[in-house]
């Protein structure tokens, strides 16, 4: 019997090892397009983005929008070399001309799509909370042996 719990638990670790390796990813992640193209397609150049008047602020709710997206960058409300290749690939992404300057459709898009991710991330940790292990075992054996052994023992009825 212990060994078909050894073997159940085993098989149970193997299985689940593809959705255990988490963090962060390298690549953005695929998003259509969050806004009409179409509306945001004006050339983003200095100029757009200056009439803007973004202030410190703004640049890092953008910077810290773009981290949320998966793109790499510093949240220091300057944009800089690494902020604007950020900005041009997320343009990129989302069919938009890659210029590496915002004009304010496009803002207001990043902005809204990286709230949503945001907010999905925050359900699905809501979600993980709710519905996985708890964090501390109270006696006898926690982990995967210990519940496939409950489940055993209440079918057997010990």
């Amino acid at each position: 019997m212990r060994a078909l719990i050894l073997m159940l638990a085993i098989l149970a670790i193997v299985t689940s090892a593809q959705s255990a390796k988490a963090g962060l990813s390298g690549s953005p992640r695929e998003v259509p397009p969050s806004a009409d193209t179409a509306t945001a397609a004006d050339e983003a150049n200095q100029q757009t983005e200056d009439q803007m008047r973004l202030t410190r602020a703004k640049r890092r709710a953008v910077q810290r929008g773009l981290i949320r997206l998966g793109f790499d960058t510093r949240i220091d409300g300057k944009f800089e070399e690494q902020t604007r290749d950020a900005i041009g690939r997320w343009q990129q992404g989302r069919g938009y001309l890659r210029t590496g300057f915002l004009n304010t459709p496009q803002y207001k898009a990043l902005l809204s799509e990286s709230t949503a991710a945001a907010q999905a991330s925050r359900s699905g940790d809501q979600d993980r909370h709710r519905g996985g292990r708890a964090r501390h075992s109270r006696g006898g054996i926690g982990g995967p042996i210990g519940a496939i052994g409950h489940v055993v023992g209440g079918i057997l009825g010990r």
